[in-house]
């Protein structure tokens, strides 16, 4: 594993093959359904993506009422990008831009809850997550 400069975007320009990509790299379930996630992507609040040259090596996205509460849904770094700062940095980009909201509010399970403590969240009390969900994995 080599360090490699990693460029960072604010914008909606990504290829529908690239995120594709990402996902099943991943193996997010979303991956499944490739237009429903392109076009929740591109119309999210916010979208931040991680550059090696061409190369999407990750992105993370949130949804806002733009005034108090920001949830990111999605924070994915290829497996061969990951342990090297790129989620760290894209989870940053993400907060900084909703500084000062009342919440940030995300959902995390496995290896990504330590993950995510490490970038200053907490469990919420005692709260429990709950969702309607329509895939099996």
């Amino acid at each position: 594993m080599h360090k490699v400069k990693i460029s960072y975007k604010e914008n909606y320009d990504i290829d529908r093959h690239s995120i594709l990509n990402l996902y099943k790299a991943n193996d997010w379930s979303s991956a499944n359904k490739p237009q429903q996630l392109y076009n929740a992507l591109m119309n999210s609040h916010f979208l931040v993506s991680a550059w090696d040259k061409s190369k999407l090596a990750g992105l993370g996205n949130a949804i806002s009422d733009n005034f108090l509460v920001v949830y990111y849904p999605h924070l994915l770094v290829l497996p061969e990008y990951q342990k090297q700062g790129v989620g760290r940095q894209i989870m940053k980009i993400l907060t900084s831009r909703y500084q000062g909201f009342h919440q940030h509010i995300l959902l995390a399970d496995k290896q990504a809850i330590e993950f995510y403590k490490r970038c200053g969240f907490e469990r919420a009390g005692e709260t429990e997550p709950m969702w309607v969900y329509t895939e099996e994995d």
